[in-house]
């Protein structure tokens, strides 16, 4: 007897069938760290953490594309400390067999004049409507490698420059190798998510078999992230000359014809057919700093259901049905009763808590109001602001009115980083009587999500303009908790004063050279606010500091979400319309 099925049944089973093809895949996304879970340690932070976001919302959404990384199977870094509370690092122990599956695929790439195998494992996200999207990490630890080229994918941001220049011609050339070999032959667009992998292009042109720089623009769109000069991966022609196979070096000279060496921004600008920063502020900086008019913004955002808390998770679903797939939903979050979200707050800061006193022995009040800091340990988001005047920090704080508590890794290689965790480590115990302060090792995405979900503000202290958006913050608002930040990144456009949070220091203006605004003044607006504003609106005016929350919500979560994100980047980067949208 013939089976017949019915039109709508064929009709979804061909349509699952041409989006798991490969061939059905035109969007690939190139990010040197990837953060989708604790147990898959490979990322370090912001970066990573919102590479992985953005694959969960095209998952959830129904984009048609593939993430590729690097595996490394020693991670970035555990964290430790001395006595004399100074960070040490350990290498990070993990499996990659228990959470990827290895797959058969092999493709070759000359490096320093060898031929290096790679290997492929992947990782396959289920979004929202069971939509799957596979993310391929790139692994040269194999055999028949020579020993040195086996270790090329071990540590995530280790090693000297010209490791790093290994790493990022396996990412950009490998990866699109790999890509190929597994059947992506009608990729339209490739997403830089920063210009670590902006070596594909070198493949790009050696597979049309000339040169043709705009039939590269065609295909190829750059996200920067970083307003910093020195945070811009360069290589010298030297050292390139000495690690790339001819084809590629006498390619990446042509491509870059005017220059001493390779800046990997300057790569992605030049061979891009769309740039974008990563917020309003860091396109204007961007633009100054590059000597452009073309790089536009798609402010960052974070993946909802990953970092909200069960509590306020169970709150949405009965109040505002539908959010988890149009996070917009939320701006309804003004009618959520006020008890009930307040309920759900303390829960998660006792969650919060308890996990401080099981690992740092300390008991921590959840009626005190708790300020929360914890992103990477660089001198310039002067984690130690706070410390600036520690007789007026007492003033204000004494008594244990306000808690704090501190997380974050600082890089190997930052002594200025280091010299800040151990500040901040040093006063915990030295005003433990006063003011509780508490520093949480070896940050992570769990002691992130415990945070961000957990502490009642959050604090943000970079030195403007060097912040090019931030997500910590997102994370919070996510879960109905304030900023308290200098006007930077995100923030300038999620801030409402006294409605979604506190402003630190002066409001940017167009007239105004950021560079030179005086910093000192950041400190003294920081006790001022926390002083007159944030302690009274947290113990004298619970209504008003509810319906804060609330507006948090409804205001900020709304909007500075990865589905909002990856709506955006389809719409003013692949030019696509996809299924889920």
């Amino acid at each position: 007897m013939i089976q017949r099925l019915h039109r709508s049944d064929l009709g979804n089973s061909l349509r699952t069938l041409m989006e798991n093809d490969p061939a059905f895949r035109p969007v690939a996304y190139f990010s040197m760290e990837v953060g989708l879970k604790e147990s898959i340690p490979t990322y370090s932070g912001g970066l990573g953490v919102l590479a992985g976001d953005i694959l969960k919302s095209a998952a959830d959404l129904g984009v048609p594309m593939a993430g590729v990384t690097l595996l490394y199977k020693k991670g970035y870094f555990v964290q430790e400390f001395n006595q004399d509370d100074w960070q040490k690092e350990k290498p990070v122990v993990w499996n990659p067999a228990k959470e990827l599956t290895m797959l058969p695929n092999r493709v070759h790439v000359n490096i320093q004049g060898r031929d290096i195998q790679i290997a492929v494992w992947v990782y396959e996200i289920i979004g929202a409507t069971g939509y799957p999207l596979p993310v391929y990490f790139l692994d040269t630890d194999v055999e028949p490698n020579h020993p040195d080229d086996r270790k090329l994918c071990w540590y995530l941001y280790g090693g000297d420059n010209r490791y790093r220049l290994c790493q990022e011609f396996i990412l950009g050339v490998g990866g699109l190798r790999v890509l190929r070999d597994l059947g992506y032959m009608n990729i339209d667009t490739f997403h830089l998510n920063e210009g670590h992998a902006g070596f594909l292009t070198l493949e790009l042109m050696r597979e049309l078999g000339y040169y043709d720089p705009d039939r590269i623009r065609e295909q190829v769109v750059f996200t920067t992230h970083t307003p910093v000069p020195a945070g811009h991966d360069y290589f010298e022609f030297g050292m390139i000359d000495q690690v790339f196979p001819d084809d590629a070096r006498n390619t990446i000279h042509r491509m870059m014809p005017d220059m001493p060496g390779v800046s990997m921004t300057e790569l992605g600008l030049r061979y891009s057919r769309y740039v974008n920063g990563v917020a309003k502020k860091h396109a204007e900086v961007s633009n100054a700093m590059f000597k452009m008019e073309t790089v536009d913004w798609i402010t960052n955002g974070i993946h909802p259901t990953t970092w909200i808390s069960s509590g306020m998770r169970k709150l949405y679903n009965k109040h505002i049905p539908g959010w988890e797939l149009d996070p917009g939903r939320l701006v309804q979050a003004l009618t959520i009763p006020k008890e009930e979200l307040w309920t759900a707050h303390q829960a998660s800061k006792l969650r919060l808590l308890a996990r401080i006193l099981e690992t740092n022995g300390v008991q921590l009040d959840p009626n005190v109001l708790t300020l929360g800091f914890a992103r990477r340990a660089a001198t310039y988001k002067r984690a130690d602001l706070l410390l600036t005047d520690i007789e007026r920090l007492k003033k204000i704080a004494g008594n244990k009115k306000v808690q704090f508590i501190f997380a974050g890794k600082s890089h190997p290689h930052d002594d200025g980083g280091k010299r800040l965790l151990q500040k901040i480590r040093r006063a915990s115990r030295e005003l433990e009587d006063e003011i509780p302060i508490v520093f949480v090792d070896n940050y992570n995405m769990e002691i992130a999500s415990l945070l961000t979900q957990g502490v009642d503000v959050w604090l943000n202290t970079p030195v403007r303009p060097r912040e090019a958006s931030g997500t910590s913050g997102m994370k919070c608002a996510m879960n109905g908790i304030m900023n308290f930040s200098v006007l930077d990144g995100w923030w300038i456009e999620g801030w409402i004063e006294d409605v979604t949070g506190w402003s630190i220091g002066p409001e940017p203006t167009e007239t105004e050279a950021d560079a030179h605004y005086d910093e000192s003044k950041d400190a003294l607006d920081l006790y001022e606010k926390l002083e007159k504003k944030v302690i009274p609106a947290y113990y004298d005016n619970h209504d008003k500091w509810v319906d804060m929350m609330r507006h948090t919500i409804a205001l900020d979560a709304s909007f500075f979400n990865t589905h909002r994100v990856v709506r955006e980047y389809a719409s003013k980067a692949y030019s696509i319309d996809f299924r889920g949208m």
